[in-house]
């Protein structure tokens, strides 16, 4: 740069020599110099605040990404967890309905007096033999053969049927 504003007055010398105006031209030239350090500096200050802006969004968006992880992994682990529970509620419905089904059977059976012989007379479709249960003089069903079990129960006992304990097939 110093050679340059040498050879710049040189030849402004060399026109006729003004100093007034060789100070003039210096004074412009030191003017622009510092005008374009401002506009270096301004341009560096701008270039610093769009970093700092950067970087502030690069951490914003990275806990942003962090808690969007977190989430997921609940999330996932919930999935996995009701999944679970949704194949062991199917396998506890399909176990019920096969027992259920297996029971409509037995009513079936049981109603249709296949399961006493053949040709017993049943009492409102419970089971009980008309030989072992009569009409007492109130109007309630009474069982005859009560001194059979102590418990005073019928000799038909009213426990349920495990569906593990039938045999079908």
């Amino acid at each position: 740069m110093a050679s340059s504003s040498s050879t710049y007055r040189s030849s402004s010398s060399s026109d006729g020599g003004n100093p007034n105006a060789a100070v003039a031209v210096d004074e412009r030239k030191r003017k622009r110099m510092l005008s374009n350090r401002e506009s270096a500096r301004r341009s560096r200050m701008r270039k610093q605040k769009h970093i700092d802006d950067l970087t502030a969004q690069i951490n914003q968006l990275s806990s942003d990404n962090r808690q969007i992880l977190t989430s997921l992994t609940v999330t996932s682990q919930l999935y996995m967890k009701i999944q679970a529970e949704n194949s062991i509620l199917t396998a506890q419905m399909a176990e019920l309905s096969s027992r259920l089904e297996s029971l409509n059977e037995i009513v079936d059976l049981v109603s249709n007096g296949a399961g006493f012989g053949g040709g017993v007379d049943l009492i409102d479709g419970c089971g009980f033999d008309d030989r072992t249960v009569g009409i007492n003089c109130e109007g309630y069903y009474d069982d005859m053969m009560s001194g059979v079990n102590h418990w005073g129960g019928s000799v038909y006992s009213n426990q349920p049927i495990m569906a593990n304990d039938i045999n079908l097939y």
